[in-house]
């Protein structure tokens, strides 16, 4: 069952959102708590078990190992995601956006915001694809890489301004991030940016039909589920679907992370 490209891609989709809830529920009872920082450290068997698990798939060419290093990657991720909404990996600069600043001062200024976590994200990038050279399996590195990639692009559409700015799991330690935010009809970037996840999509797809074996054909399809998903995230900023309602759920109704975060600078 698990050979089938098709279920791969259900896995992937159902990973893509059971991830996201669990960790918007740990930041949750964290930013309740007041143990940030306890969150992080009590979640670091999930960073260890990605890093290990990621060493064991890429000597393995198997069908197993390549759920492995798909597991392994978003093992890695969530961790350092988790650090980051928590405040413990974050930017130097924790304060709200200046009305009225040159551009140029505003993006650094927003760069200070996330400054670590993308150091973090670029380091833990490049550490698998130095571990994975040679590699019989390296859908650790692309599982990560897809998703490095479709960040980095998030962040900078948010940044220069979309349509839909989504700041209600936003949690305490964050508050000051959305008035780096931009809301806007479209920006230049958005264009190419899902035109270029659009097009990956299309060649993971490519590379489903055409797999030689069971391992690579499940592989790739989780590659075009996760781009995919990338894709239809960043439709989300420009089209007013309440695609929060997806997690919102898996939270009380009457807990909200953050209060109404402030209009974002226009």
């Amino acid at each position: 069952m698990f050979a089938s490209p098709w279920i791969a891609g259900l896995v992937a989709l159902f990973a893509w959102w059971f991830s996201t809830g669990a960790i918007l529920v740990i930041v949750r009872r964290a930013d309740r708590a007041g143990a940030h920082v306890w969150a992080v450290v009590a979640m670091m068997p999930m960073m260890a078990f990605g890093v290990i698990a990621a060493w064991v798939s890429m000597a393995d060419a198997g069908l197993g190992a390549t759920y492995l290093g798909f597991a392994a990657a978003l093992a890695i991720w969530g961790w350092i995601e988790l650090a980051f909404l928590t405040g413990v990996i974050t930017g130097p600069n924790r304060m709200r956006a200046r009305a009225g600043v040159p551009e140029w001062e505003r993006f650094i200024r927003a760069w200070g915001t996330v400054a670590y976590h993308e150091i973090t994200l670029t380091a833990a990038l490049i550490g698998l694809a130095l571990a994975s050279h040679g590699a019989e399996n390296r859908f650790a590195l692309w599982t990560f890489a897809i998703l490095w990639a479709a960040r980095i692009s998030a962040k900078l559409n948010l940044y220069l301004g979309v349509r839909k700015v989504n700041t209600e799991f936003i949690p305490s330690p964050l508050r000051h991030l959305p008035s780096h935010f931009r809301e806007a009809r479209i920006n230049w970037l958005f264009p190419t940016s899902v035109t270029v996840l659009s097009f990956a999509t299309a060649c993971w797809v490519d590379r489903v039909i055409y797999a030689e074996t069971a391992p690579e054909a499940v592989g790739f399809a989780l590659l075009a589920a996760l781009t995919a998903l990338a894709l239809l995230e960043h439709w989300f900023m420009v089209v007013r679907l309440p695609d929060e309602k997806l997690w919102r759920w898996m939270l009380p109704a009457n807990e909200r992370l953050l209060e109404e975060a402030p209009d974002a600078i226009r």
